[in-house]
């Protein structure tokens, strides 16, 4: 079936597929005294949004353009993964157009794609497990960093070792709601993410049991839709993500005042 691209507003590329008029990558310091104002902000946004919108594409050209749809959907807080070819000079590009936005780099697996995700204004940093030198880097920077975890052992030392946001993964393999609800238990003041399989149907669940947020990859960017350039349908599913996950966490916010 043939669909059309999208006709929702993009920033030309290059045809090496490097971003036409992006600032300059210019090194800027994240290191503070104290924990930066922007980690509480984007800690906010994250918890308050309920959703991140997690992008894997094959080429910069289609990350960025997927990323706008979904940002026009009405997404707020995205991450671009890693190994999706120039990752960092479609971040750069995405901030310079989306400056109130949260926007960062997940599988981030060691302390150098830390530094240039940062120099090219990630706000925050996620991992599939605890990266002990990121951690470390990063622990009172101005650089959220969301390691992620799985057994009660390792959400207590990444809290411990100053992590504001654990990321549960891969949650739907450890039993999915169920897990997150058992694991809430006892550590009630844990934010916790969950992350991987999960659907925009599951989303309120999700939260009403515990999480923070969830992270939705194929959930938003259908493999179809990126297959055929279906833009479209990604900012559809982007705005029923982005509106679901926000009335989740808004009816969770009203039963927490009704119990008090």
């Amino acid at each position: 079936m043939a669909t059309a691209t999208t006709s929702l507003k993009t920033s030309p590329l290059a045809s090496l597929g490097i971003l036409s008029s992006p600032p300059p990558l210019t090194p800027r310091p994240h290191r503070l005294m104290v924990r930066g104002i922007s980690i509480e902000k984007t800690s906010t946004e994250i918890n308050s949004s309920g959703v991140i919108a997690c992008l894997r594409a094959n080429s910069a050209e289609l990350a960025f353009e997927a990323a706008c749809a979904a940002l026009q959907g009405g997404i707020s807080v995205l991450e671009i993964v890693r190994s999706t070819p120039g990752v960092f000079e479609v971040l750069q590009q995405l901030v310079h157009d989306n400056p109130t936005r949260v926007l960062g780099v997940g599988t981030v697996l060691n302390i150098e794609d830390a530094e240039r995700a940062v120099i090219a204004g990630a706000k925050f940093l996620m991992s599939p497990a605890i990266v002990k030198d990121i951690m470390d880097d990063f622990r009172c920077g101005e650089v959220l960093y969301i390691p992620g975890v799985m057994t009660p052992t390792e959400i207590l030392s990444a809290y411990e070792a100053g992590a504001k946001i654990v990321k549960v993964y891969p949650v739907s393999a450890l039993g999915g709601i169920h897990y997150i609800s058992a694991i809430k238990k006892p550590f009630p003041h844990i934010s916790m993410v969950a992350s991987q399989g999960i659907t925009i149907d599951s989303v309120g669940d999700y939260i009403a049991k515990g999480a923070s947020s969830v992270v939705l990859s194929d959930a938003i960017f259908d493999k179809e839709a990126m297959g055929q350039k279906n833009f479209n349908r990604i900012h559809r599913l982007a705005n029923m993500a982005a509106m679901q996950c926000k009335e989740a966490v808004d009816r969770k916010k009203n039963l927490m005042l009704n119990n008090l």
